[in-house]
Parts: structure tokens; C-alpha cells; sequence
């Protein structure tokens, strides 16, 4: 919107023709354009020389009237519509500040749509912020894409993750009632969430995998992890939305970025504390120090089964596969 002056008035001419004063000038024209008109096609004489004069200072007053009204409206227009037009743009410009403000604190940054691959610019971006961070929070169901991006950044941070516990079926089956209406008619529940929860294995061998590149990280296992995906940076908060159902569903669900100054990005970065921090959940510290040995039996703790040698080479040979084909998909340096 423009708080410049406008309309069939905003000229001083056209003005003067749409008040009262401009009727008074026009009698004024007329009544010395007659005078002058008459007096002409009479003889000389007392009646000639009194309309002449009338006729003449009817004109004079006429053009001093018109220049007098030029100079007063002119006047105040500068005193009147100025101030107007002025404080009118100061308002619209604190109104779109305000605006403004509330789009940065409610609305996200970003938004990407769902979709069957990778988006090449969604995970460009949030490598970006990756990259810019000393603290990457991980709220999710395996870790695989977080242990992914670590091993993929080129600078070192503090990893803590909230992940769900594969030991109860209940923490899976949002996800897996997700995929399932991904797969439609032909999906078989079953054997989704065996499939997921060789996902959780292959993300907890992942984040061991990962520990070099972390100065530490911190795994939380909670049997209730919320359904949405939440990755949190230093300056921006991530949520993938798995609960969303609405329209056509894709493997990869629509995301939200908001900034860190977004009212989202300080709740749920308080949300992800509590969890993090709940006696609820089963706390766990992984180190560039751990050892094999250390790690294998955390991994039977959380899962409840025992890993031999041969059973985390393979399994890390999955993560490193996983690894490559998003890294490729996603279009990221691998």
C-alpha cells in the first residue's frame, strides 16, 4: 500500500475547480467576460465606461483571487496533507516490522513438500546449519540419518539423541502405522516393524560408527518418543512431520524449518530437554573412547539381544550402505 496522495483532487487546478472557491471564481470570469463583452457594443458614455471598469476589476480580482488560492493551497497542502501522507507511511512501516516480526516467531523459514527421494535442497540446507553448529539434537526413531549427516560434516559437535525403544511395540507403532499407509493395501504390519526394528540396530551401530566425528554424544531411549521428526541446531529447529496424514503420503513427510528466533524453535527445544533429561528413559554415553567391547554390551541392554563380532560387522556393513545410497540420493558429499 502507498501513502502517497491520489485521486482526481490531488492536483492544485483541479482543486481549485471542486470547492466553493472555484465557483466564486468562475462567477467571477463570467461576470468580467460580459461586462467587457457589453460594454464593447455600446456608445461611449457614463454606462460604457462603468461596465468597462466593472468588467476590469472583476477580471483583476479574478486573477489575484486565482493566484492567492494557488499560494494558500499549496500552503496547506504542506500543512495539513504532508504531515498525513508522513505519518501514514511511519504506521504502514511499523505495521509491515510487525509483521514481519511475527512471521520470523510463528511461521517457519521454510517449508518442503513430501516427497518419494531425498530433496537434494532440503538436506543441502540443513547440512548448511550442520555445519554451523556445536550442538545437533536428534529427536527421531533409529539415529541413522543423524549418524549419517555427522559422518558427513566436516566439523565437530555434541550429538545428543532421543530414540525409541526397540524392545517395546508400542514405540514403533506410530512409525510403523506411517508406512503402512505408505504401502496401502498390500503392506503387511508385521513385517514392517521387524524391518524397523533393524533400523534401530543398525542406528545404534551407526552412532558408535559416528563417535570419532562427535566430542560426545548422549542417547536417550524412551518407549513413547513423539511421532514427528525433530533435528536441532545452534539456529534452527527442524520438524518432519509423520503425524501429518492429510494429502498424499510419501516416505519422506512434509518438513518445517523455523528459525531460532521462532517461538517453535524455543518450544521445542525445551520439549527436547525434558525428554533428554527424564528418569523416564534409559541415558547412555557413547565417546571417541568407548571400545568395542563397551558398546556391544550397550547394545544388549537396549535391545535385549547379544551382538557377536560377526553380527556388528554386519550391521555396520548395512549402516555404511544406507549411508551411501542417501548420501548419493541426497545428493551430499559422501
Amino acid at each position: 500500500m502507498s501513502a502517497e496522495a491520489g485521486g482526481i483532487r490531488s492536483n492544485l487546478i483541479q482543486e481549485l475547480f471542486w470547492t466553493r472557491t472555484g465557483l466564486l471564481l468562475l462567477i467571477l470570469v463570467v461576470t468580467s467576460g460580459a461586462s467587457l463583452a457589453i460594454s464593447s457594443q455600446m456608445d461611449s458614455g457614463a454606462a460604457r465606461n462603468l461596465l468597462t471598469a466593472v468588467g476590469t476589476g472583476t477580471l483583476i480580482s479574478a486573477v489575484v483571487s486565482f493566484t492567492q488560492t494557488l499560494v494558500t493551497s499549496k500552503a496547506a497542502q504542506k500543512a495539513l496533507l504532508t504531515p498525513v501522507i508522513e505519518e501514514s507511511r511511519k504506521a504502514l512501516k511499523e505495521l509491515s516490522e510487525e509483521y514481519r516480526a511475527l512471521d520470523r516467531e510463528f511461521f517457519p523459514s521454510h517449508v518442503f513438500e513430501p516427497t518419494a527421494k531425498p530433496d537434494p535442497v532440503f538436506n543441502q540446507l540443513m547440512m548448511q546449519d550442520l555445519e554451523r553448529t556445536r550442538l545437533y539434537c536428534f529427536r527421531g526413531f533409529a539415529g541413522r540419518y543423524a549418524a549419517g549427516r555427522v559422518l558427513l560434516s566436516q566439523t565437530e559437535c555434541e550429538l545428543r539423541a532421543v530414540l525409541a525403544d526397540p524392545r517395546d511395540d508400542n514405540a514403533i507403532s506410530g512409525r510403523a502405522r506411517y508406512l503402512l499407509r505408505n504401502e496401502g493395501a498390500e503392506g503387511d504390519y508385521d513385517e514392517i516393524q521387524t524391518r524397523l526394528k533393524e533400523q534401530i540396530r543398525i542406528g545404534l551401530v551407526g552412532l558408535y560408527v559416528a563417535r570419532s566425528r562427535c566430542s560426545r554424544i548422549d542417547v536417550t531411549i524412551v518407549s513413547d518418543p513423539p511421532l514427528d521428526r525433530l533435528e536441532l541446531f545452534d539456529d534452527s529447529a527442524w520438524l518432519t512431520l509423520f503425524s501429518n496424514t492429510a494429502g498424499v503420503l510419501r516416505p519422506y513427510p512434509r518438513t518445517l524449518r523455523f528459525t531460532e528466533s521462532s517461538f517453535l524453535y524455543a518450544m521445542e527445544r525445551a520439549e527436547f530437554l525434558r525428554i533428554s533429561n527424564s528418569k523416564a528413559g534409559y541415558h547412555f554415553v557413547i565417546t571417541p573412547g568407548t571400545t568395542r567391547n563397551d558398546f556391544l554390551a550397550l547394545f544388549e541392554k537396549i535391545t535385549g539381544e547379544s551382538l557377536t563380532d560377526d553380527g556388528y560387522r554386519e550391521l555396520e556393513e548395512k549402516f555404511h550402505a544406507f549411508r551411501r545410497e542417501f548420501s548419493a540420493s541426497a545428493q551430499l558429499r559422501s
